[in-house]
Parts: C-alpha cells; structure tokens; sequence
C-alpha cells in the first residue's frame, strides 16, 4: 500500500511536520536544517514501517509500550465497541461499566491491599496523583507535616511539575525551575559504577543503597517525609535492577520511619520485567503502583494510582474527597481496550513467556560484551540497558562531548538505518535500551543482537 506524502490539505507531508508539529524531546533545528523527519506509518507484530516502506524492528515497543505487539485487530475492535455504546463519561462522582471491571482486575492482580485504583491517562499523572495523595493521608491522619519525597539520582519519573520535581535529571529540570520543594535524591542502584569495595558484592551493594534512604530520611526528620519514589528496574541511566535485598530493606525502612513506598511502574508493570506487576518479581509489597503505557500496549491512553486499602480509608467518613482528577481518566474507550489487552495476556501467556525467555535475551545481549565499546549489559525482563564505555579496563566514560558525538551524530541514525528502533540515551552515562514486544523468542532476540554487533562495531570509527 503506497503512503501518500501529502495531508488532505494538499501540503507535502514532510513540510507540514517542520511548520506545525511541534514534537515532545526534539531537537528541532535538526529538522529546521533540512533533516527529513522519520515519519512510522504501520505496524505489525513486533515491526514497524516507515512512509517511504522502510522495515525496522521495534525495539522499544513505541516507548516501553506496545506489550502485545502492533496491528493487535481485537483491540481496535475493542474500542469501537466501546465508542458505539457509550463514548465518553467522566468518573467525577459517576462510574461506567469498563472503568469499574478495569479496576478490579487491576485490583486483583496487584499485591498485598492495593485494592484501590485511581485512573489517569498517563505516567506522570499517575505519580503526580501519588505524591498529592501521600500529603493528604498523612495531613487527614494528623501528620501535616509529612510532605517530602525522597527518589533516586538520574531517575525519570514524568514531567508534571511535581512529577519532575521527583525526577533525578538536572538537566531535565533547570529550565522549569523552580519546582516543588520537598523532593530529595538518594544513589541509584548502578552497581556498574559502584565503588571498588561493594562493586563485587550485590547484597552488600544493595544494603548500602537502601541504607541511604534511611539517611536521607534522617536528615530531613521521619517527621516530615511522605513517600520514596522507586521504579523496580530503574529506566534512566540504563536500567538498574535493583541487588538483592534491596527492597527488603527499603520496606523495612519505610515502615520503620512511616513513609509510603512507591513502586513507580509506568514502564515495569505489565509483563515487561515478567509479572503483571514488578514488585511482585522482586518480592515487596509497596503501598502505592502507579502505572500506564503497558496497561493497554499503547492502544489507547490511560494510567492509574493503585493505592492500599489502608490509604483509602480515610475518605469513607464524613465529607472527605480526594480533591483531584482528570477528564479523561478511565475513559471508557480505554478501559475497554485496557480489558481487551489483559485477555491477551492471559490467553497467550505473555507473563509466562517473558518469564521462560527473559534468560535468553539477557545470554544473547550479553554476547556483546567482546566489543570494545560494550561495558555493561544490564536490566531484567524485557528490559535491558547496554552501557558503551571508552576503556572497558578502567571504565572510563566519554565526555559531553564525545558522548553527543557518538550518540546523536552516529549512532542513533545508525541504528535505526540498520532497521533497528531502539534509544540510545545520554541521561547519565551513554546506554543503548531495549525493551522489545512481549512476544517475540530467540530468532528475534538473534536480530537484534546482530544488527547492534554490526552497528556498535562501526561507532569504533566515529569516536
């Protein structure tokens, strides 16, 4: 099928994007020079196709977001449904069928008491509504001054104001300054860049990392902290899994101080690390999830707060609300295509799946490591950060510079001439991420390791 390369209004298409389309993270001027703004067209499966008929593999699912894959008929199907019966209804002080059989399958599906959930239409709102959530509980329940939140270094968790006041990227947050105060950050769990003495050993790692959570909290006084925002693979950076033990403590930590663990999920929950939900994979029960872009594999926009009984609670006396909300959180379009997903889950065994293969598409990343350029492979799940380095010896990294040359002046490009989509990333030390469709086994876990063999062996010649 030939794609057209002009709007309905006659405009040539790559024209109309430069002078209208105002894209999210972009460097603009690329395009303002005479670079050709990539244009996807069609998807299908775990492949993606460009306007000019171009095929890539997904490696990033959209943004850590099409679980099942593209060209998905029964979801499409779903939502027109859906729209044909009731398009639209908000759930301020109404309900609609889609959003209460969402919730309770959320609900159901989540560990511990975390049986109340709050939609959003995205991430970020979804952390926004955790940390406003966390001030009001203890504010209803006589603490007013348990405000702060403690997150982690390079950590990403969303661009609403209060969302990125919790993000741990200075260079994300310098021009909207200033932000909420309150929030404050910890180390990260990058054991690649550890010190010497706890580089070898994980759980002594883990410990130490967890332990800087109990000391912030200290430092700031038990008396006027909220909540710890904790993603269960750190995304920014490359992702972290976090060492053994370290949630262990982390919960121990929170209940001994009375703060609220958050277990920020937006790109882990939904079979990308293997179970419905993390933290069920590294075996913590937090007292808030908070979730989206997998929820419906992109489908159609929606996020939630999924919070504890023990959370709710005080809202069901007297006049007490929870004074927030979003017009299109739930929507019954995407509850329903939300729904739709779930079965898809359950009927092909996706959680499974990743669970028997993850193994194997850590072994076949891992062959990488005989490249000079490759220090680290690390991540869990279908979830993986390949860090690139300038001396795998001494782990020495690339300066600004060398970092921007090889990352936006080759590599990028490379990859995805190559047929590859992936991210290469420079939100702390430079890191290819992968975080494929769910679906997919060994022959695709077998591309992709070639096509980035071929390209990271180029970048040798570009440094």
């Amino acid at each position: 099928m030939t794609q057209s390369t002009t709007t309905t209004l006659g405009t040539d298409m790559q024209q109309a994007a430069r002078d209208h389309l105002w894209m999210h993270f972009s460097r603009h001027s690329v395009y303002e020079e005479g670079g050709k703004v990539p244009i996807i067209v069609r998807g299908e499966g775990h492949k993606i196709w460009d306007d000019a008929g171009r095929e890539y593999i997904d490696g990033l699912s959209g943004l850590f977001v099409v679980q099942v894959g593209h060209g998905r008929t029964e979801l499409a199907e779903a939502a027109l449904k859906q729209s044909e019966k009731l398009a639209f209804f908000p759930l301020w002080s109404y309900a609609h069928p889609a959003a209460i059989e969402l919730a309770e399958r959320l609900a159901k599906g989540a560990p511990g008491d975390l049986n109340r959930v709050f939609f959003t239409t995205g991430g970020g709102e979804a952390v926004e509504s955790a940390w406003k959530l966390a001030k009001q509980y203890f504010k209803m329940t006589g603490k007013p001054h348990k405000t702060k939140v403690i997150s982690r270094a390079v950590a990403y968790h969303g661009t609403p104001h209060g969302a990125l006041s919790i993000t741990g990227i200075p260079g994300m947050k310098a021009d909207f300054e200033p932000l909420v105060p309150g929030a404050h950050k910890v180390p990260n769990t990058n054991i690649y860049r550890a010190s010497e003495d706890l580089r070898d050993d994980p759980k002594a790692f883990g410990r130490w990392a967890a332990d800087r959570i109990a000391e912030a909290i200290e430092f700031e006084g038990p008396e006027t902290v909220a909540a710890v925002f904790l993603e269960p693979v750190q995304n920014a950076g490359g992702c972290f899994p976090p060492p053994p033990g370290y949630f262990e403590r982390v919960r121990e930590i929170c209940d001994e101080y009375d703060v609220l663990l958050v277990s920020d999920e937006v790109i882990c929950a939904f079979g990308r690390i293997g179970s419905m939900f993390a933290c069920t994979d590294f075996g913590y029960v937090p007292d808030i999830i908070t979730c989206a872009k997998g929820m419906t594999s992109g489908y159609s926009p929606i996020g939630a707060m999924i919070a504890s009984d023990r959370l709710f609670e005080p809202y069901k006396k007297g006049t007490a609300s929870f004074l927030h909300g979003y017009t299109f959180g739930g929507h019954p379009v995407s509850s329903a295509v939300a729904l739709a997903n779930l079965d898809i889950f359950e009927r092909e065994g996706l959680n499974a799946h990743v669970q028997e293969n993850a193994p194997k598409f850590r072994k076949t990343l891992e062959r990488l490591l005989d490249l000079p350029l490759v220090g680290d492979v690390r991540g869990e799940g279908y979830f993986y950060g390949i860090e690139l380095v300038k001396d795998k010896t001494t782990r020495e990294t690339f300066t600004e510079a060398e970092s921007e040359s090889m990352l936006r002046g080759f590599l990028s490009k490379a990859l995805f001439d190559a047929g590859l989509y992936c991210r290469a990333d420079d939100r702390g030390d430079p890191v290819v991420q992968l975080a494929p469709p769910l679906t997919i086994g060994q022959a695709e876990f077998d591309d992709i390791e070639s096509r980035l063999r071929s390209v990271l062996t180029e970048a040798e010649n570009h440094l």
